[in-house]
């Protein structure tokens, strides 16, 4: 299917406009996840058979593999994940306030790089919006994970940030199996500051705060919160954020988000985040640095540059637990995640 997708459908994709394309994916999969039985069959046929779940969290993922957020901002296409052989669905980026992003174009291709950059800034409808629509399909008739990425209102001042994300938080709390704090996007003027010892603390220890008293008045467990960090971070940087994490005992870490440097590319690109095959060392010298600090102790998703089976499981040997993709399915095709998930299945199978 991959070399069928290279050869047939992706030259006539990347004819269209990058952000086009993903609009006519996502129509796709939107209409996928309405055809029930249909969804049902190709899960089916794409599970990996004889691996054990992965329990992280609390929760139970049939297989490594995660669609990263981004590509289904508004929640309107994740129930069509598993049929392509996802373990996992992370929808989002969701702001408390709907926004537009950016303006157009604002997402490119570097094909020759096998990458992307985008300026996207979080263009979603809004965290009620998306709770609206989450509430159609509770926890029971889920598959497989979901994960809401949460993001700051581009109009919410830093010193707001908190109470903002908070707020989105509330409103989803009841829709999801985890969340992610995301404070490490480019788009967004001065988010990665939320990433600093001036922001952090404050704004883990209140989300902490909230799921555990929210989960106190259910009688339930919290709901696991995670982390997603920038590639750009330096390693001092990264022992500031790990020592933060561990005082609000946050759940995980997702590394990576996407940069803004531009590792082996020697012409002018666009100004945006860089995702794809270029970051893929940088994310794996972080999954290495903070499995190591942290002794193996702390669950770390990986996410960047996963190309091949070779991309994951380099990751994975370097202490992640589990894996997302994006990129890799613009350049790979759709079920590349299958492709994956069964690359990487002997990790979880019973050899005694």
């Amino acid at each position: 299917m991959g070399v069928i997708y290279e050869k047939l459908f992706r030259p006539r994709l990347f004819n269209e406009d990058p952000e086009k394309a993903h609009e006519q994916a996502l129509w796709a999969l939107q209409h996928l996840s309405t055809a029930s039985p249909l969804c049902a069959l190709l899960a089916w046929a794409n599970r990996v058979n004889g691996a054990r779940p992965i329990e992280l969290f609390g929760l139970k993922f049939p297989n490594a593999v995660g669609l990263a957020a981004g590509f289904d901002k508004n929640a309107v296409a994740w129930r069509a994940a598993p049929a392509l052989g996802f373990g996992h669905v992370e929808i989002g980026t969701v702001t408390l306030h709907a926004q537009p992003g950016n303006a157009r174009p604002r997402m490119f291709r570097i094909p020759e790089h096998e990458a992307l950059i985008n300026r996207l800034g979080f263009p979603n409808e809004g965290a009620e919006a998306v709770a609206l629509r989450l509430a159609r399909f509770p926890a029971k008739s889920r598959p497989i994970p979901l994960g809401v990425n949460l993001g700051k209102s581009k109009t919410v001042p830093l010193e707001q940030a908190a109470n903002d994300y908070l707020a989105s938080f509330n409103l989803l709390a009841d829709h999801a199996d985890y969340f992610v704090i995301n404070v490490s996007s480019p788009n967004t003027p001065e988010l990665r500051r939320l990433q600093t010892q001036e922001f952090l603390p404050g704004l883990l220890k209140l989300m902490r705060k909230s799921a555990r008293d929210r989960a106190r008045k259910l009688g339930s467990h919290p709901a696991p919160l995670l982390l997603k960090i920038a590639p750009d971070l330096t390693f001092a940087e990264i022992d500031e954020v790990l020592a933060t994490v561990a005082t609000h005992e946050i759940d995980g870490i997702i590394a990576t988000n996407t940069t803004i440097t531009r590792p082996g590319i020697d012409h002018p690109t666009e100004a945006g985040g860089l995702s794809g095959h270029p970051v893929h060392a940088r994310v794996v010298e972080i999954v290495r640095f903070i499995s190591l600090a942290t002794k193996g102790n702390l669950p770390i998703i990986g996410c960047g540059g996963i190309m091949c089976p070779a991309d994951a499981h380099r990751l994975m040997d370097n202490g992640a637990s589990l894996i997302q993709l994006y990129t890799g399915l613009v350049y790979r095709g759709p079920f590349f995640a299958r492709e994956l998930a069964h690359a990487l299945s002997w990790r979880h199978r019973e050899w005694v």
